[in-house]
C-alpha cells in the first residue's frame, strides 16, 4: 500500500472519532433555533451558545412587550433545545472584548453570529439631542428589564406625545404610554417602569409615518389591540384615507384586512375631543424636520408628504414644501434597530448595520443568522425560518479534518482573563431568584436588571 493512501486511510478513521464542536454568538432566538437545527441534523455535532449577558433568550425576554406574556412561550422551545446533553449555554462573555472571532474560529470548527440589532438608528436631524428626546429601542429596554437601559432619564410628566415611526415596536411604545397602569402591574414590567408609568400624565399620543396607510408598518393583530385599549379613543385623519377606500379590493389579502380595519376605525372617530379619554392619534405623510425647543423638547416640526409611485407597495414619501408643528414635552424615535461589528475581523455593512453574508455564509467557517445577517426585519417567526437554513448549511459544511478544543480551549482564554462564566444551570438560579421576587409583588416575574447581582446569584 503506498504512503499517501496509508495517511490519508489513518486521517479518515481518526476524523471519525473526532466531535464537531460549534459556537454560537448570541441566545436570542436565532442563536436558539440555529442551535435546534444543527443538534437536529447531527448525532454527535456539540453546540455551544455565547451570550454577552447572564441571561439567555435576547429579544424574547427584552423586546417582547410585558403585556404579551403569550409569545414568550416560545422560551418553552429553548428549554427544550437547553436540556440535550450536547447543548451548553456559556453566558457572561463578551465575544470582540474577552475572546476574538479569530480565536473561536481556531477553537470550533464552525462559528455562527447571532447577536442581533442593538443599537437603533438616528434621523441626524436638528434637536435631536434635546431632553426627552428618547430612543425607542432604549425605552423598551427600560421597560423589559436591559441592564443597559434601567438608568434611563425620560420625564413622563407630560401629556403629549410624539412617536417618529409606525412599527411594532411603536405601536408597543404607544400602547404601554396609554394602558391604565393597573392591566400591568400584573405583567412581568420592571417595578421602576410600573412606578414611573403610575405616575404619568401622558394621555395624548400621536403615531407618526412618513408615508401612508397603505404602507403601515404595524400588524393587523396590533392594531386591533390598541384600537380596544380601555379608556383611550383613536383619532384618525380623514384626508390621510383620500382614494383609499376605492382601491381596497384591490389589495393583497393581508394589506386589505388591515386597510379595512383602519377604515372602519375612520368611520368610528369621535367627532369631538372626549374628557378624561387618553388619544391615540396615528397620523400619515409626515416625516420629522427638526425637534422644537431649546433644553427640553417641545414640539417637533413635520414636512408634509406625497406619495410618488402607481404601485402602492413601492411609492416613496416626496415633500411637498408644506409644513406643521406637533406639540409635545415627549418625542421617541422608533425608526428601526442595526446590528454593530463586535469584531474588526468580521465582514461588515456598516451603511445597512448588518454583517455581510451570501445566505448566511460570511467566510470560511464563519456565518451569520437572524437581525444581524438580514437587518431588523420580521418577527420571531421569520428569524425562526431564517435561523434553520443557515443552521442547515452550517451542518452541511461542517469540515472536520482535526481535533479542535471547543469550550475547554474557550474556557482557558476566559480564565486568563478571570471572566466568570454563567452556565445554563447558573441561569436557573436567577431565573428562580426573579420568579421568587415576582411572586412577592404578584407579578410573574421581577427581572433583576445589575449584573453583579445577577452573577453573584448564578455563581453563589
Amino acid at each position: 500500500m503506498k504512503l499517501d493512501t496509508i495517511c490519508s486511510y489513518v486521517r479518515l478513521f481518526s476524523t471519525k472519532h473526532i466531535k464537531p464542536k460549534v459556537c454560537i454568538v448570541g441566545a436570542g432566538p436565532a442563536g436558539f433555533y440555529a442551535a435546534q437545527q444543527i443538534l437536529k441534523s447531527s448525532s454527535d455535532v456539540n453546540v455551544d451558545i455565547l451570550e454577552k449577558l447572564p441571561v439567555p433568550f435576547g429579544l424574547v425576554r427584552f423586546g417582547v412587550a410585558p403585556d404579551h406574556p403569550e409569545v414568550k412561550n416560545v422560551i418553552h422551545t429553548f428549554e427544550k433545545t437547553a436540556s440535550n446533553p450536547r447543548f451548553q449555554f456559556i453566558g457572561n462573555v463578551n465575544v470582540g472584548k474577552d475572546v476574538t472571532i479569530k480565536q473561536l474560529q481556531e477553537i470550533y470548527h464552525a462559528v455562527l453570529l447571532t447577536y442581533g440589532a442593538e443599537e437603533d438608528r438616528l434621523l441626524g436631524i436638528p434637536g435631536e439631542n434635546l431632553n426627552n428626546v428618547i430612543s425607542g429601542r432604549r425605552f423598551v429596554g427600560w421597560y423589559n428589564g436591559v441592564p443597559a437601559d434601567s438608568n434611563l432619564n425620560i420625564n413622563l410628566d407630560v401629556e403629549e406625545a410624539v412617536i417618529l415611526g409606525q412599527g411594532n415596536v411603536a405601536i408597543d411604545i404607544a400602547r404601554i404610554l396609554l394602558t391604565p397602569v393597573n392591566k400591568l402591574k400584573n405583567t412581568d414590567i420592571t417595578s421602576f417602569a410600573l412606578e414611573q408609568l403610575s405616575r404619568s400624565r401622558v394621555r395624548k399620543v400621536s403615531l407618526i409615518g412618513r408615508r401612508g396607510p397603505l404602507q403601515a408598518a404595524f400588524t393587523i393583530a396590533e392594531l386591533r389591540e390598541i384600537l380596544k385599549l380601555d379608556g383611550c379613543k383613536t383619532y384618525w385623519c380623514t384626508n390621510d384615507f383620500v382614494n383609499v377606500k376605492e382601491i381596497v379590493s384591490t389589495l393583497p389579502r393581508p394589506r386589505k384586512r388591515l386597510t379595512e380595519l383602519m377604515l372602519k376605525s375612520l368611520e368610528e372617530t369621535p367627532a369631538d375631543i372626549q374628557t378624561n379619554a387618553k388619544e391615540l392619534h396615528p397620523i400619515f405623510l409626515r416625516s420629522p424636520i427638526e425637534f422644537l425647543g431649546s433644553n427640553n423638547v417641545k414640539g417637533v416640526k413635520l414636512s408634509i408628504n406625497q406619495l410618488d409611485g402607481s404601485d402602492f407597495s413601492k411609492q416613496v414619501a416626496v415633500p411637498t414644501g408644506s409644513y406643521e408643528d406637533i406639540p409635545c414635552g415627549l418625542a421617541f424615535r422608533s425608526i428601526g434597530y442595526k446590528s454593530t461589528q463586535i469584531d474588526v475581523s468580521i465582514p461588515f455593512d456598516i451603511k445597512k448595520g448588518r454583517i455581510k453574508n451570501v445566505d448566511g455564509k460570511v467566510e470560511d467557517n464563519l456565518y451569520a443568522a437572524g437581525w444581524v445577517a438580514t437587518g431588523p426585519v420580521g418577527v420571531i417567526l421569520s428569524t425562526m425560518t431564517n435561523a434553520f437554513q443557515v443552521g442547515k448549511l452550517v451542518h452541511n459544511e461542517l469540515l472536520i479534518v482535526e481535533n479542535k478544543s471547543g469550550s475547554l480551549g474557550l474556557r482557558k482564554i476566559l480564565d486568563e482573563k478571570n471572566i466568570p462564566i454563567v452556565s445554563y444551570n447558573n441561569w436557573k438560579k436567577i431565573d428562580k431568584a426573579e420568579c421568587e421576587r415576582g411572586q412577592e409583588l404578584g407579578k410573574p416575574r421581577e427581572k433583576i436588571t445589575d449584573i453583579n447581582k445577577m452573577l453573584k446569584i448564578a455563581l453563589n
